[in-house]
């Protein structure tokens, strides 16, 4: 069994870890990001579900044709990669609006610049 040995600065780092953490900051941080993850989380999953199940129950609907060869279950399915994308612009826009400054915000108080 060793001893591990931590210097007042050690102890001072860890205590504005925690300090940050039960800041009310913090708290609308994560706040902030779960308000955007959890439903766009959900809507993503749905519309994934309602593709497979289309794709495995309707099979007629899947395989009406729109033009030539390119039936509904081939839109449907380009456009779980639009989807993917869209949502990718859309966190990021988010981000950068409400979750970046406040997060620069801790991050300059952990590190000691004060902001």
């Amino acid at each position: 069994m060793s001893t591990v040995e931590h210097t007042p600065s050690e102890s001072a780092d860890a205590q504005k870890w925690v300090d940050v953490q039960a800041s009310d900051d913090f708290a609308q941080l994560k706040h902030r990001l779960l308000k955007f993850v959890f439903p766009v989380s959900g809507l993503f999953l749905a519309w994934y579900l309602l593709y497979v199940l289309l794709a495995d129950y309707a099979h007629g609907f899947m395989a009406t044709k729109v033009v030539g060869n390119i039936n509904v279950g081939l839109i449907f399915g380009l456009l779980q990669f639009v989807s993917t994308f869209v949502i990718t612009t859309l966190y990021v826009r988010h981000a950068n609006k409400n979750l970046d400054p406040l997060a620069e915000k801790l991050r300059g108080e952990i590190e000691g610049d004060g902001k």
